[in-house]
């Protein structure tokens, strides 16, 4: 019996296919958990969800998953130009699918395994217990009457940081912003969302939120940034002892890289190629 964390898929079908063969998947065993972005971008995002709909064991939301959520349940948002999650909001099951995902939360805390996911990670100037309480507050918006309103107000760069007096949309926003667009940040924890290419591209003031010192001792396991191709070394710091473990999972599939499945206990890593970036 073995759980296994499964980076961005995005919409690649036949890629999820074969990287199940490849951990050999076993239903009456096996756990997988999503790491968030399970559509968008990729040529098959309706299959894909579909299937990831019955066999996960966990999901955590992306950015592409709540703009998917936003452009059915909001006002506001439409498809842009490079989305490919028309076949979703087409499809005969499109409300059970997406009234499924709605209710998926942002952060996933296993006290038993030692490990967290989160599409974007966990930002330094919140501890696992104050992340997890703040990822509730928005996921208990998202499960009410009030979600319509939420994706209305979801998107934007602004406040660019926390503070404890934040309310109302403005502080569900950066919570958000926290755990599903995050990538470089600041001393203070104000977020930079230009800059999304490798750890050497950070802006001055600026660094991957994995770079700085944490006080709890969970693993942390996370996707969205493809251009890491897996890795979160930065100089010669991460990894010290007392420091959080960190898994970047998405290898970048979508965009020619391949598919990534992490066992949680052994750490050992499967991948498939993507055939369609």
């Amino acid at each position: 019996m073995a759980t296994y964390i499964i980076g961005d898929v995005q919409g690649c079908y036949e890629s999820l296919l074969c990287l199940l063969e490849r951990i050999a998947y076993d239903p009456a065993k096996d756990k997988l958990w999503f790491a968030g972005d399970l559509v968008n971008r990729g040529p098959d995002s309706l299959s894909s969800l579909r299937l990831i709909k019955n066999i996960a064991s966990k999901v955590v939301l992306g950015n592409h998953d709540l703009h998917l959520l936003a452009c059915f349940y909001g006002s506001k948002a439409s498809l842009k130009k490079k989305d490919t999650f028309g076949d979703v909001l087409a499809a005969p099951d499109c409300h059970e699918l997406l009234g499924w995902l709605k209710q998926q939360p942002l952060m996933v805390w296993s006290k038993k395994k030692n490990v967290v996911m989160s599409h974007a990670g966990l930002p330094h100037i919140w501890s696992t217990e104050q992340a997890y309480a703040l990822s509730k507050e928005v996921n208990s918006v998202l499960c009410s009457d009030d979600a319509a309103d939420f994706f209305d107000h979801m998107y934007g760069n602004e406040p660019s940081a926390w503070s404890e007096g934040l309310l109302g949309m403005e502080r569900l926003r950066v919570i958000t912003n926290y755990l599903t667009r995050m990538r470089f940040v600041s001393d203070s924890g104000q977020l930079e969302f230009l800059a999304k290419e490798s750890v050497d591209s950070a802006p001055a003031g600026f660094k991957p939120w994995f770079a700085y010192d944490r006080n709890d001792k969970e693993d942390i396991a996370f996707g969205h940034w493809a251009a890491l191709l897996g890795k979160t070394v930065v100089g010669t710091g991460v990894g010290k002892a007392g420091r959080a473990k960190v898994h970047a999972i998405d290898t970048g599939c979508v965009w020619g890289g391949a598919l990534t499945a992490m066992n949680v206990r052994t750490k050992e890593r499967f991948a498939c190629e993507c055939e369609h970036p």
